[in-house]
């Protein structure tokens, strides 16, 4: 009952980076753009993690565009002490460790490298170097963003993962506070990449909030 548009981020999958793409506001303002050339006045946004983040950017650029913000498990700010990360570090843990901070159930939803093509594995190596280059340092935040999100006039739903071993459920409270008015949901038997282990979950909390 609803229209999406899915964009793959640049430096992703397989679409093209720019050589003066380096920052997430970067793409945020590529998006933007994107609401423009497809003629659209007003739409409902949907950002999982990096894309939470770009997300964000682009409600604090121009929140007049955007009917309503759902925000799953998003990175992009600093609310913890200077001296300790507010995410984990993925760039120095060992590739095992990963799909445990991922996924809820890990064994049924790790990827298994060894049976993977190569096209998917350069794919994963890709978006993997993307990721080091747009949010290496400052390691997955903008400073600025926390000094904007009150410019946000949308109705705002931060949905997280109750497992979710990336974003903990402190870091995303205190990234709602920022938010005029944002709701927090979390989704049981889900981690950070809780629209794949709980697809029908988050449609229907998706739906519910929209239709609210």
């Amino acid at each position: 009952d609803r229209r999406l548009i899915c964009p793959s981020h640049p430096g992703f999958g397989q679409s093209a980076l720019p050589d003066w793409v380096d920052h997430v506001d970067d793409i945020a303002h590529m998006y933007l753009e994107l609401i423009d050339r497809f003629g659209l006045q007003t739409v409902d946004i949907i950002g999982c993690s990096l894309g939470g983040w770009i997300t964000a950017e682009m409600i604090t650029k121009s929140p007049e565009r955007f009917g309503k913000v759902i925000l799953v498990a998003p990175v992009g700010v600093k609310t913890g002490p200077p001296d300790k990360l507010d995410i984990p570090d993925l760039f120095t843990m060992a590739p095992a460790d990963v799909p445990k901070i991922m996924f809820h159930d890990p064994a049924k939803f790790a990827p298994d490298f060894s049976k993977m093509s190569d096209e998917a594995l350069a794919v994963m190596v890709r978006n993997r170097e993307s990721l080091a280059l747009l949010a290496w340092e400052p390691y997955m935040h903008n400073p600025k963003l926390p000094h904007r999100l009150h410019r946000v006039t949308s109705a705002t739903l931060f949905l997280r993962g109750a497992s979710d071993g990336l974003v903990s459920a402190d870091y995303m409270a205190s990234y709602a506070r920022l938010v005029p008015g944002a709701r927090v949901q979390t989704i049981a038997k889900a981690g950070h990449a809780l629209t794949t282990e709980q697809p029908e979950a988050f449609a229907s909390a998706v739906r519910e909030f929209l239709a609210a």
